[in-house]
Parts: C-alpha cells; sequence; structure tokens
C-alpha cells in the first residue's frame, strides 16, 4: 500500500486541464487500496456545501468512483477551501481532518498541516484567518443566498490579490520558530505541508519538513512507499 499527499490544486471550471490532471493522476497513480490525504485549497474557493453545477459535481463524481471502490482519501481545509463541511466529505466518501493532524506511518510520527497558520509574520493574514474560521461568522456567511455568497468571496479574493502585491515574499512564507515550536511540542519525526507554493524538503534541525507544490505546469505529490517519503513532480 501506498500512501499519497497533495495540496493546493486550486481546481475550477474556468481552469478544466487541472481537474483532468487530478482525474489522471488518481486513474493512473493511486491504487484502490492506497490512501490519499489532500492538504487543503484543493478547490480554488468553496462557498459551501449546497452551492452545486457541473464542475462541482464533475469532481464529486472523480472522487465518489475511487471512494465507493475502496480508495481511501481524507480531507484538511485550505486558506481557499476551509467551508468544506461533512456533507461534502459524506457524499464523496471522504474523511474531514483537523488542522494540523498527526498520522503514524512506517513507524514515523507524521504531522500534517496546510501550512497557512506557520506564517505568522503575515499578521494581517493570520487576523483575518482567524475571522473566517471562527463559528459564527461561518454560520453567519453560510445563512446568505449563494448569489451574495459569491459577491463576497469574489471580493475577499480581490482584496486579498491587491494585498500580496505589496507584501513582502518573505512574510508569506512559515516562521521558522513557529515550525521549531511546532515541531518540538508534538515531537514529530516529518512534517508535511502545502500552501506556500514552495515545494522543497528542508531539515529543521534534523527533522524532514516537506512542502508541497501548488498544481500549474506542474503536479506536486508525496508518496511513501516501502518506507520512503519522496516528493515527486510531473508535468501537466
Amino acid at each position: 500500500m501506498s500512501v499519497f499527499f497533495i495540496s493546493d490544486l486550486h481546481l475550477e471550471q474556468n481552469k478544466p486541464h487541472l481537474t483532468k490532471a487530478f482525474k489522471n493522476f488518481i486513474d493512473s497513480k493511486v491504487n484502490l487500496h492506497d490512501e490519499l490525504f489532500i492538504l487543503g485549497d484543493f478547490f480554488e474557493q468553496w462557498i459551501g456545501d449546497d452551492n452545486e453545477d457541473d464542475f462541482i459535481k464533475s469532481v464529486k463524481n472523480i472522487l465518489k468512483d475511487k471512494t465507493a471502490k475502496g480508495l481511501t482519501v481524507y480531507f484538511m481545509h485550505g486558506n481557499r477551501d476551509f467551508l468544506i463541511g461533512d456533507k461534502f466529505c459524506k457524499e464523496v466518501g471522504a474523511i474531514l481532518l483537523d488542522d494540523p493532524y498527526i498520522i503514524n506511518l512506517e513507524e514515523k510520527k507524521i504531522m500534517l498541516m496546510h501550512g497557512d497558520s506557520l506564517c505568522t509574520d503575515d499578521e494581517d493574514y493570520q487576523n483575518f484567518r482567524n475571522l473566517v474560521r471562527n463559528k459564527d461568522w461561518q454560520e453567519d456567511f453560510l445563512s446568505k443566498d449563494l448569489k451574495e455568497r459569491k459577491e463576497v468571496a469574489k471580493n475577499l479574493r480581490e482584496i486579498s490579490s491587491l494585498e500580496n502585491q505589496t507584501k513582502d515574499e518573505n512574510i508569506m512564507d512559515v516562521n521558522q520558530s513557529e515550525v521549531h515550536k511546532i515541531i518540538e511540542n508534538h515531537s514529530v519525526d516529518v512534517l508535511i505541508h502545502g500552501h506556500t507554493h514552495r515545494p522543497f524538503i528542508h531539515d529543521e534541525n534534523g527533522v524532514p519538513r516537506m512542502v508541497l507544490g501548488d498544481w500549474g505546469d506542474f503536479l506536486w505529490f508525496i508518496e511513501s512507499s516501502e518506507g520512503n517519503l519522496n516528493l515527486l513532480k510531473e508535468k501537466i
């Protein structure tokens, strides 16, 4: 059995090549007795489990086809799709994980995260994250009709895009002290995350920090097979 980790696919209707790449990946790389961990930002945006269109149906069908045949799929929220809920996961046969989440694999204690909570130098983003992860904010947002939710999501994306253009690149990466603190507090052997779109394997005082890349020109994944964790990429 192999275990796969992916993140930051940012699937959306106007980029069908990414959905096709995901289907090809899950068809050709992942066997039905394997496990697949999706560590956030699977979708470019998610405004509620009640939002349905042909694009969303097509992605659901890809997942349902595999989980119905035995594939185990785990979902973690990202900063783009943190409103994925139990309804969606039940429909596609996936298991929703907390962030962070620890698994034991091949005698290694592995911490899984999306990664945005590690970017503590970006105080504006962390304040925004705390706001939108608040249960009251989410209940209020989800109580709005779909048209209004789409407009709010559009405005938030535009604001985020403008702010990121003027931010120092360094503050949008992880904070090293935060990384070391979470590794030490949980005594993990490996840390896997995405979010930053800066794929690399870092050595954090002897602990590998494996950073997944976003899907664009390449698809990125980590595969655990025969006791080894490998960060891999393939041309899309």
